[in-house]
């Protein structure tokens, strides 16, 4: 199955680490931000922030034609088929995720569509906010338009969050329908890893067991190390 153009929307650690690892893997990327500064400062081949090895996987791919960047999202959008949402969600005072950002993204991608899209949370969200999504784009579809809403939670530390999204140790992906997963598992094939398909609350329920399960295991070595 031939996978189009990606939009990976946001270029913080994760978003920018995501678009420049799917451009080495040779699949057409834009990434899009609207700090219009950041983008600017990357055109000029200016790194936002240090991770090992992603200058010269980002370099690599602007110089090949597979990497580009826009401030505009709503161009990005029209451009794309599959596009990966990659914004932050900060922590209310309350505990709560903020996730203004992901439904301002929402709105935008919504008044843009006009053909199939294959939109995918993979930001670290709450447990049934693909559901939020995919009602909140349809609420602001202009045009009766197919789309699907997938989940695709990121396992990427600092430091080598280059490498991981190179060389995953499991993929999972959280899908509502057959044409999701063909498309995912068309794109991830060259990462040659192995895939765990479920549905959307699944996928994201993974992503906070896994944050649970680290922090518990740094807790514990921390009071192993104060004994």
């Amino acid at each position: 199955m031939k996978v189009g153009k990606i939009a990976v929307i946001g270029t913080g650690h994760i978003g920018l680490v995501t678009g420049a690892c799917f451009a080495e893997y040779g699949h057409e990327v834009v990434c899009a931000d609207s700090d219009g500064s950041k983008i600017e400062s990357l055109r000029r081949r200016r790194m936002p922030f240090h991770e090992p090895g992603m200058e010269e996987v980002v370099l690599r791919n602007l110089d090949a034609g597979r990497l580009s960047f826009s401030d505009d999202v709503g161009e990005a959008t029209d451009a794309a088929d599959v596009l990966f949402i990659c914004v932050g969600t900060p922590q209310r005072p309350g505990g709560a995720a903020d996730l203004s950002m992901i439904e301002s993204v929402s709105r935008t991608i919504a008044t843009r569509l006009r053909s199939y899209k294959l939109i995918v949370e993979k930001s670290t969200v709450p447990v049934r906010t693909g559901q939020r999504l995919f009602a909140s784009i349809e609420r602001h579809l202009p045009l009766r338009v197919d789309f699907d809403v997938a989940s695709n939670p990121e396992f990427l530390r600092e430091g080598s969050a280059v490498h991981d999204a190179l060389h995953p140790e499991r993929i999972v992906v959280g899908v509502a329908s057959p044409r999701a997963e063909a498309i995912l598992r068309a794109l991830y094939e060259p990462f040659h890893a192995p895939m765990i398909v479920t549905d959307l609350q699944s996928a994201e329920l993974i992503k906070h067991a896994s944050n649970s399960f680290l922090a518990m295991k740094i807790s514990y070595i921390n009071a192993v190390a104060m004994m």
